[in-house]
């Protein structure tokens, strides 16, 4: 298969707007790390952008250096941020709240910058995500009111910051689960719902939406059905705009895929895997509601069978048995636990067992996967490559991907789809791991 020419891709002068649509833990969380570690007050760990490296050429060659000092990616230094919240708290008063960083640490020393974070009235209606309600909200009888209203607040974000460019990611709760349907199949549709006020349009579509017509990337955080739909994505491609999602991939689905494509390289069968969560933080409160579950439910759900393929391998998956929980438990704040039993089976079918009990920090790891988010959709952008962005899979429990195709869920996979894209961004040979060309030239 022929590669694609490598593109042009435009210099990252100016400021980089990043407008969070959420200013809850995680947004918090990102703004204050990318505010230490501007001042040399703080380590951006989990950001591929910022931490990792990329081999380049041969391994002979001993080229690896890091990813952002060979993609011409926005410095930290170039970012100003934004937020929609239904309260009106500022940045600093959402962190101390969310209480993941520690105060004196982490949020002192950036305090007057996170202050002046203060968030734009949220386009946000209690049906969606029937758990909060806040005072900071734009008026919900009319969605055409609303979308005009976030573009408006997107208009003065631009000439107050002087930014060249911005990119939208949502950052906020997980809405009712909602199924693609008439009202989405195509722009003519889409803009009929708008001015009818139809209920399959919600809160997240109308921002997304709004990010597409100012020609802004939308970044889709959680498991919404937002940009996923006929009408965006292809209003997207004839635009030019990138999109990605969806749900950032923090916790016990990093696990599972890592853990599924171990147990599938070796040919080894999965019986049942069972999936409990307890937090409590907001999105906690969010998911005690069944309808917001459901869309986080089947997030979680399509890892396995994606991975597993039972399709193909009916014998060692074919009857696996898969459930998930998530539970509210307020004392645990945003320091989620994540636990799995995995009932394996091995040689002649004997029964094994494996179980992880992962202690992880919700918004800890989600940050630097927004940050990455942020970057990488600013580099797609500035290098004309616009609709769905596959190669943002990595960061995604349900990457979305092209009609037809089946979404690729395996972190090693999407790690190699990832580096493979900056590589031919940069005009680098893609690296293929075949290895056998070191031998062929003894």
């Amino acid at each position: 298969m022929t590669v694609p020419k490598t593109p042009t891709v435009a210099p990252a002068t100016g400021k980089l707007g990043v407008l969070t649509v959420g200013l809850g833990a995680v947004s918090s969380t990102l703004m204050a790390g990318v505010e230490l570690a501007r001042r040399g007050m703080g380590e951006p760990i989990g950001s591929l952008t910022q931490m990792g490296t990329m081999r380049i050429g041969k391994r002979t060659d001993g080229r690896s250096p890091l990813i952002r000092d060979v993609v011409p990616l926005a410095g930290l230094d170039d970012i100003v941020f934004g937020a929609w919240d239904p309260f009106p708290d500022d940045a600093y008063t959402a962190a101390a709240r969310a209480g993941v960083l520690d105060t004196s640490k982490h949020l002192e020393p950036v305090a007057e910058a996170l202050r002046a974070v203060r968030p734009m009235s949220a386009a946000f209606d209690a049906n969606y995500v029937k758990r909060l309600d806040g005072p900071n909200v734009k008026d919900k009888s009319s969605k055409r009111a609303m979308l005009d209203g976030i573009r408006e607040d997107i208009g003065s974000f631009r000439d107050e910051h002087k930014c060249e460019r911005i990119v939208m990611i949502w950052c906020g709760s997980t809405e009712i689960f909602l199924e693609p349907g008439a009202a989405h199949s195509d722009l003519e549709a889409f803009e009929r719902a708008i001015d009818a006020n139809d209920p399959t349009i919600a809160p997240s579509m109308l921002y997304a939406y709004a990010a597409l017509q100012e020609g802004i990337p939308f970044c889709n955080g959680a498991p919404n059905l937002t940009v996923d739909v006929p009408a965006l994505r292809q209003f997207a491609v004839e635009h030019s705009v990138p999109i990605s999602g969806k749900d950032f991939k923090t916790g016990q689905t990093l696990l599972k895929t890592v853990l599924a494509p171990m147990f599938k390289a070796r040919m080894l069968g999965v019986a049942g895997w069972y999936s409990t969560n307890i937090l409590g933080n907001r999105d906690g409160e969010v998911l005690d509601d069944p309808e917001s579950f459901k869309t986080k439910e089947e997030s979680k759900l399509g890892v396995l069978e994606y991975i597993l393929q039972p399709d193909l391998y009916p014998q060692l998956y074919g009857d696996m048995y898969h459930k998930v929980r998530i539970n509210y438990y307020p004392p645990r704040g945003d320091n989620k636990e994540g636990w799995d039993n995995i009932d394996i089976v091995g040689w002649l079918g004997y029964p094994m067992q494996m179980k992880v009990d992962f202690l992880c920090r919700d918004s800890i790891l989600a940050a630097p996967l927004a940050l990455d988010l942020v970057l990488f959709s600013d580099l797609a952008q500035r290098a004309g490559l616009g609709g769905i962005q596959e190669w943002l899979s990595f960061y995604y429990k349900s990457p979305q991907v092209a009609p037809g195709l089946y979404p690729e869920h395996d972190l090693f996979i999407q790690q190699t789809k990832l580096k493979n894209t900056l590589r031919w961004m940069i005009g680098e040979d893609q690296i293929t791991h075949l290895g056998i060309d070191y031998y062929l030239e003894e």
